[in-house]
């Protein structure tokens, strides 16, 4: 597409996460960039972290345009964007702790929801831990670690597994797509949970990554002006489009007449009976020339189907995410006559399965899905692979009851319809209707990641809020001039000194309550040679105190206008300004993930959750600004103390 924009007279970039800073700002200078919507999402955030206002890549956010716009705002929009840096928790307490849960048991030592992939400790386990690690109370605060590291250890026992959310590849944990089923280059999971999957596996388990900067994929896409994007299957969405991004769905008709033909599924009771159903079902269409792609979820299901493809001696191809690398070649040869590929998450492949003429005069390609995915729209696009541009083709999905779909769905619904069903000799279903019961069980999953996403969203505004405050802070100090810095830090400390009186003099307090040797001592960490100490405060009103501060504060200010034109002393306090609210922002993101973990859980009370949340964040917000500017105020003057000397005349 880049040469047609070129030949307009348009200039193109592409942005690639292996590119150098330079690079990347001459890719985004282009009239058209293009690039993942991670990888966009990423530069924001480094471009946030920055310390000097020419390291920014990013152009102002003005019109975006998403292909495959349901898989990377939705399907995509559960998991957030993060980047984190090292931390200092041991690699050793990983593999104790994995160890430990090794030998949990479901129900008795924890409780798992698969539906909202949740896992708790019971009180049993909670026990054992305590006798493992020998304290009393596993939840004192002062095991705030151990209890974060036993979390994400329970979690890669539970929640995650091997071949189907990651690979080990060379020794390592590789995350996989699981909307794609393509490995994700240079991710891992935050928080310590990948970590806790390399204990797990036995490996050796890398240093734990902390929280520095995150972003969802739907605020970051909601920053543009305008925004758009196309897809074969946002239909299913509509609803959420509209609700989370104020985006219309419009359908346009194929370019040809869809040809296809849609097959009703094939429900059988067991895995057993299914593939009997998969394998009679390739060999019978092998036989004819007819290629087929068999769509499966999992890279773990892809190969135990290839193993008993092997057995029945059908020769085929396997695409997933320890194969992608020769994916293009792969992909361009499935519509050869006889050819079998087995493939993991087909959507968004971009290379088109083309056919050969005899392939389209013996009907065309045969899809066949082995399992329902937890989305419709995903099958729409497994199917979308067959028939395109008016060519034949065919689709069947053959299901069982034993399939993952099933396994996270109320276990006494699935029981109540097992006993209900009827069956052939070869275990096909054949009433009650199943595709009513199949439709019912993947619309209560949809509803489930629906509420998740949403979940996900409402607490992300709140952090979204703050962060445009704290970004919108660093740029200020980014792009001032040395000179404009300050009065910066002169307003920095008049707050520092308002809040101080406030803390050791509050108003609605006695005088005799008054600690005026604490505010004595808190402000001789600002004051330059200052005469205020805790008899100079004694036995005076709360006016006089602060008119006595107030002289002082001006003394100050006259002492820090004659350094105005020192540059050196600039430059350092634009990058005290800027390092300080990192870290005390990166120390704010803890406390508010650490919060939001524990969200589900505070909901039983009669109070909203999200209200008490929202609260709570604001709460600790305005306890972040006072921590930034207090922290600025006195490394700043502890910098000039030890610097300059002021003599008498200064003064």
């Amino acid at each position: 597409m880049g040469k047609i924009h070129e030949f307009l007279g348009l200039t193109v970039g592409l942005n690639i996460s292996q590119l150098s800073q330079e690079e990347k700002r001459s890719a985004y200078k282009a009239h058209i960039t293009y690039g993942t919507g991670t990888e966009f999402g990423f530069d924001y955030l480094r471009d946030n972290m920055v310390y000097d206002p020419k390291e920014k890549v990013h152009q102002p956010y003005y019109y975006a345009i998403v292909d495959e716009i349901d898989s990377i705002l939705i399907d995509e929009a559960r998991t957030p964007l993060i980047i984190a840096n090292k931390s200092s928790m041991g690699a050793e307490l990983f593999h104790i702790s994995a160890e430990l849960m090794s030998s949990f048991k479901s129900d008795i030592d924890y409780e798992h929801f698969p539906e909202t992939k949740q896992v708790y400790l019971t009180d049993q386990g909670a026990f054992k831990i305590e006798n493992a690690f020998g304290i009393s109370n596993l939840y004192d605060a002062e095991h705030q670690d151990l209890v974060h590291n036993i979390t994400q250890s329970l979690k890669s026992l539970t929640l995650m597994k091997k071949d189907v959310d990651y690979i080990v590849k060379d020794g390592k944990v590789v995350l996989i797509d699981k909307f794609t089923g393509r490995i994700m280059e240079g991710r891992t999971f935050s928080e310590g949970l990948h970590q806790a999957i390399e204990a797990k596996e036995g490996l050796e388990v890398t240093e734990e990554n902390e929280v520095q900067a995150t972003i969802t994929i739907q605020n970051y896409f909601r920053m543009y002006e305008k925004l758009a994007g196309m897809t074969g299957s946002a239909s299913p969405s509509k609803q959420e489009f509209f609700e989370t991004y104020n985006l219309h769905v419009i359908s346009i008709p194929t370019n040809k007449p869809v040809q296809r033909q849609d097959n009703a599924d094939l429900v059988y009771l067991d895995n057993d009976s299914k593939m009997m159903k998969v394998i009679n079902d390739v060999k019978v269409i092998n036989k004819t020339g007819r290629p087929i792609l068999i769509g499966t979820t999992s890279i773990e299901q892809s190969e135990q189907l290839s193993a008993l493809l092997k057995k029945h001696k059908i020769n085929h191809q396997i695409l997933n995410a320890k194969t992608e690398e020769d994916e293009a070649q792969i992909i361009s040869s499935a519509g050869q006559t006889g050819q079998v590929m087995l493939a993991t998450n087909m959507a968004g492949r971009g290379t088109d399965i083309k056919l050969s003429e005899s392939v389209k005069d013996k009907g065309g390609l045969h899809i066949i899905g082995t399992q329902r995915h937890e989305s419709f729209r995903i099958d729409m696009q497994l199917r979308g692979r067959s028939g395109r541009q008016g060519d034949p083709g065919s689709t069947q999905f053959i299901i069982s009851l034993d399939d993952d779909l099933f396994i996270n769905y109320d276990e006494e619904e699935m029981e109540k319809f097992r006993k209900k069903a009827k069956v052939d000799e070869t275990g096909l279903i054949l009433s009650p209707d199943p595709n009513k019961f199949v439709k019912k069980v993947q619309e209560t999953v949809e509803h489930a990641h629906h509420s998740s996403r949403s979940h996900l969203l409402k607490l992300d505004n709140v952090l979204d809020r703050q962060s445009k405050v704290i970004y919108s802070m660093r740029d200020r100090i980014l792009n001032a001039s040395i000179e404009d810095a300050y009065p910066e830090v002169l307003h920095y400390l008049n707050n520092y000194i308002d809040k101080t009186i406030d803390k050791y003099c509050p108003g609605e307090k006695h005088e005799i309550e008054w600690n005026l040797e604490g505010l004595a001592a808190d402000l001789s960490l600002i004051f330059i040679d200052s005469d205020l100490t805790f008899k100079s405060f004694y036995e005076r009103p709360r006016k006089e105190i602060a008119q006595l501060i107030s002289v002082e504060y001006d003394k100050l200010e006259s002492q820090i206008n004659t350094l105005k034109n020192d540059e050196e002393l600039g430059r350092q306090l634009k990058r005290f300004m800027l390092q300080l609210i990192d870290s005390n922002w990166n120390k704010h993101l803890d406390i508010l993930a650490n919060k939001r973990d524990g969200i589900g859980l505070r909901g039983y009370g009669q109070e909203d959750p999200y209200r008490l949340f929202e609260m709570e964040a604001l709460d600790d917000f305005n306890l972040l600004m006072e921590n930034i500017e207090s922290a600025i105020s006195i490394r700043f003057m502890d910098y000039v103390k030890n610097q300059y000397d002021f003599g008498p005349d200064e003064v």
